[in-house]
C-alpha cells in the first residue's frame, strides 16, 4: 500500500442498540484503534469515510427504498429483516458505509490497494435491507465506476462466510462484473441468488480445504481480466466465530488473504478492500482477523515505500 488513503467510520456516536443484541457495533471502533496500535498503516492517511449522496445510493437501490430510511419511515418489518432497530446514526453509519466504499475505490485504482475500515454490506438488495445491512457498499461502488467510465471491468471477490445474496441480486447478470462468493453451504442466507460463482464449502472446512477451493476460482476471476477487484475479506470464516460454521485459524486467513492480494497484485489489478462480517466471542478474535488483513495487505504492497502513484500497466 502506498501512500493512498484509507477510510473509516467518522467519528459519530455507535449505533444504539438493545441491551444484548448480537451485532457487535464497537469492532469498527476497536479495528481502528488495533491499526493505529500496530502501526499497520503508518505512512497511508487514515481519514473519515466521505457522506454518500442519495444521488449516489440510487445507483442501486430503489428511491422509495432509500427515501423511507433516509427519512425514517421505513416499517418496522422492514427493520426487523435488517435485524438493527432504526437510528439516524444508523443511517449516517450506513451512508459512510457506502461513501468509503466509493472513495476507496477509486483511490485503489490511484494507489493500486486501499480499504475501508468497515463495508461489506452484501445482504441489502435493490428495495429491501438485510442481514445486519441496510445499504450495498460494494454494489453502489462498483455501479458507480462502471457508469462514470473509470473501468470496464470489475470483480467482487467475496470471501464473507455468507453467500453475498443482495450483491448478485443487484449486479448479477452484468458481463462486465465477475461475482466471486466462496461461503459456508449451510448458512445465511437460505434462499440464494446466485453469483457468477459461488464455491460451497462444508461445515467445519479447515485452513487447506479452504485454500484449495479458493485457488482455481480467483484463477476464474482473474481470466475476467478486471480493472479492478473489490475484496470483502470477511473474519466470520474464523473458528471462534458465532455465525460462520468454518474452521479458520487466523494462520489461514492470512494465507487466504495472501493468495487474494497476491494474485492481484501480481496482475497490476488495484484492490478496494472491505471488511465484512466478524462475530467472533471474544469479539477481539475477528477485530485480529480484520486487522491481519491490512498486515498482509501491508507487507505485499510495501506500506509507505514509495510515493509514486500506483499505475495498472494492463
Amino acid at each position: 500500500m502506498t501512500d493512498g488513503p484509507a477510510f473509516y467510520f467518522p467519528d459519530v456516536p455507535p449505533i444504539p442498540l438493545p441491551a444484548g443484541h448480537r451485532f457487535p457495533a464497537g469492532k469498527y471502533g476497536m479495528l481502528r484503534a488495533a491499526i493505529e496500535r500496530a502501526g499497520t498503516l503508518a505512512r497511508a492517511t487514515l481519514v473519515p469515510s466521505p457522506i454518500a449522496a442519495r444521488e449516489d445510493l440510487l445507483r442501486a437501490h430503489a428511491d422509495g427504498y432509500v427515501d423511507a430510511m433516509l427519512d425514517g419511515n421505513v416499517t418496522p418489518d422492514a427493520m426487523r429483516r435488517i435485524g438493527l432497530p432504526w437510528s439516524e446514526t444508523l443511517v449516517l453509519r450506513s451512508r459512510a458505509t457506502v461513501g468509503g466504499a466509493i472513495a476507496s475505490a477509486r483511490s485503489a485504482l490511484e494507489h493500486g490497494i486501499s480499504g475501508q475500515l468497515a463495508g461489506g454490506t452484501h445482504h441489502a438488495h435493490t428495495d429491501f435491507g438485510s442481514g445486519f445491512c441496510v445499504f450495498n457498499d460494494l454494489a453502489v461502488a462498483a455501479r458507480t465506476l462502471i457508469e462514470t467510465g473509470r473501468v470496464a471491468r470489475l470483480a467482487i471477490v467475496d470471501t464473507d462466510v455468507h453467500q453475498g445474496d443482495g450483491t448478485a441480486a443487484i449486479l448479477g447478470g452484468d458481463e462486465r462484473i465477475f461475482l466471486l462468493s466462496i461461503q459456508g453451504e449451510r448458512n445465511f442466507p437460505f434462499r440464494r441468488v446466485p453469483s457468477t460463482l459461488d464455491v460451497e464449502l462444508a461445515d467445519g472446512t479447515r485452513d487447506d480445504d479452504y485454500l484449495a477451493a479458493l485457488a482455481p476460482a480467483l484463477d476464474r476471476v482473474l481470466a475476467h481480466r478486471p480493472d479492478i477487484v473489490f475484496f470483502l475479506s470477511g473474519a466470520d470464516p474464523l473458528k471462534e466465530d458465532r455465525l460462520g460454521r468454518l474452521d479458520l485459524t487466523h494462520e489461514g486467513l492470512a494465507r487466504r488473504d495472501a493468495l487474494v492480494l497476491g494474485a492481484c497484485k501480481d496482475h497490476g489489478i488495484p484492490v478496494s478492500i472491505a471488511i465484512g462480517g466478524g462475530y467472533a466471542e471474544p469479539i477481539e478474535a475477528s477485530v485480529r482477523g480484520y486487522l491481519g488483513t491490512f498486515e498482509v495487505a501491508s507487507r505485499l504492497y510495501g506500506l509507505g515505500l514509495s510515493d509514486r502513484p500506483y499505475r495498472n500497466e494492463r
